[in-house]
Parts: structure tokens; sequence; C-alpha cells
């Protein structure tokens, strides 16, 4: 990228590339306000595959999480191992598994979902079962921890600890469920692989954000990257505020 160096060594943009970024940034600004039935098309898909896929995995993740937090077994802590690595599987890994899974010659090749919208929720649930489970255990086993003599006195089994200390931590478990929300819009290896980024069908934000970047659509790229950090920050927001709420919650229960 061409450039000239002030007296004080810094560099300056020629101006083409600055006008290029203030025409881009000033385009993208008006795809959003305009609400432009592309762009809002493809931030509606990203929301609702990441939307099904949380609720996929929260359906399983949050009981199987509960249970590992106060199970006792043999083997317990090399699961727990396995549990905390799959939290660093990289997307694009897990896309390729759900690939080959989904593939013509894979064992659930027969459901045809390869390159369908049923095929990135699998992918995004997959991706955030991990983060899903690991997380809610540690909460129900720190639970566990300050009140294990009170549920060993009522003689309460795994099960029923386990639900009952994941009911007590339930705003925390909130917050474990904007974390996944965050972690499945925000990733792009598992639905480019799955997906196929087909228009009008299988493209969400990130995929859009990495094919217009490439084709040199910048407007549309920097529309849906505002959105997709609006979106971002808006759950960051959301935990922030669930984490205040809950300490002002706690420390109200504890002046009574």
């Amino acid at each position: 990228m061409g450039g000239l160096r002030s007296p004080c060594g810094g560099l300056v943009y020629d101006l083409p590339f600055m006008t290029t970024l203030t025409q881009s940034a000033s385009t993208a600004l008006q795809l959003v306000v305009s609400l432009d039935p592309q762009l809002m098309g493809i931030v509606a898909r990203s929301l609702a595959v990441s939307a099904c896929a949380c609720v996929l995995a929260c359906s399983l993740g949050l009981g199987l999480g509960a249970w590992l937090g106060v199970a006792q077994f043999a083997g317990r802590s090399v699961v727990l191992t396995l549990l905390n690595t799959s939290l660093a599987i990289p997307s694009v890994v897990v896309g390729l598994l759900v690939y080959l899974l989904l593939s013509r010659s894979g064992p659930l090749g027969y459901l045809g979902w390869l390159f369908s919208f049923k095929a990135m929720v699998l992918a995004q649930a997959l991706l955030v079962l991990p983060v899903v489970t690991a997380l809610t255990r540690q909460l129900v086993d720190d639970a566990e921890r300050r009140h294990c003599d009170q549920l060993a006195s009522l003689g309460a089994r795994a099960g029923l600890r386990g639900a009952l200390l994941a009911w007590d931590e339930r705003y925390a478990l909130l917050t474990v469920l904007i974390t996944a929300f965050s972690r499945a819009i925000s990733e792009v290896g598992a639905v480019m692989v799955v997906g196929g980024n087909i228009e009008g069908f299988t493209r969400v934000m990130t995929t859009a954000i990495a094919l217009e970047t490439s084709k040199g659509d910048l407007p549309l790229a920097l529309g849906l990257g505002w959105v997709l950090l609006a979106v971002v920050l808006l759950l960051n927001a959301s935990i922030a505020g669930l984490r205040r709420w809950r300490d002002r919650s706690g420390l109200a229960m504890a002046a009574l």
C-alpha cells in the first residue's frame, strides 16, 4: 500500500486509499441504516443458525455438565481432560468431521443434509457443546463444594444434586448460554465447510465477510462486520449486566 513518510517518521497514506475507505464506510452505513434486504437476509440467517445450534447444544450440555459436576466415577479425570481439550478444537476441524459424516460416503449421507441449513446447525451445535458442558460442570462443581454437606445430609443422589445445584446457579448459567451463542455466531470455519457459503441459502455473516472482502466488495463486508460487532457487543454487555444483577441479588438475599 503506497504512502509517504512525514518529517516525524510516521506513514501518511495516499489520498486515494483514504477516499476508498471513507466511501466504503459511508456506503456500509447506508446499507445498515436502510436495512438492505441482502444484508438483513444474511444477518437473519446467521442468527437463526446460531440460535438453533445453541438450543441443541444446551439441551444436552446443561444436563451433562451438571451431572459431571457432581458425579464420581472411574476415569472422571480422563473425561474432564478430554472435555477441556475439546474446547480448543478449531472450528474448521469440527466442520471437516461433520462434512465426513454427512458426505455421500459417510454414515449420515442418506440424510442429504450437506450444504444445507441443517448441516450448519449441526456443526455449530457440536462446536459449542463442549463450551456449554465445561462451563456448566465448573459452575456446578464449585456449588457442590459449597453445599455438599447439606445435600449429603438429605441423601440426594448425583442426578438430583446436579439438577438442584444447576437451578441454584441458574443466573450464572444464563451467562453460559450467552457465551455459547457468541461462540457460535462468530465462527467461520465450520459453516464454511459444511454450508458451502451458497448465496441465499447457507451464507451467514462470517462467511459473507470473508467472501465479499476477497471480491473487493468492502461496503457489504464492512456493513456485516459492524452488525456482527454489534451483536457480540450486545452479548458481552448482557453478560456483564447479568453478573452485576446476580451480585446485587446475592447481597440483597444476604442482607435478609
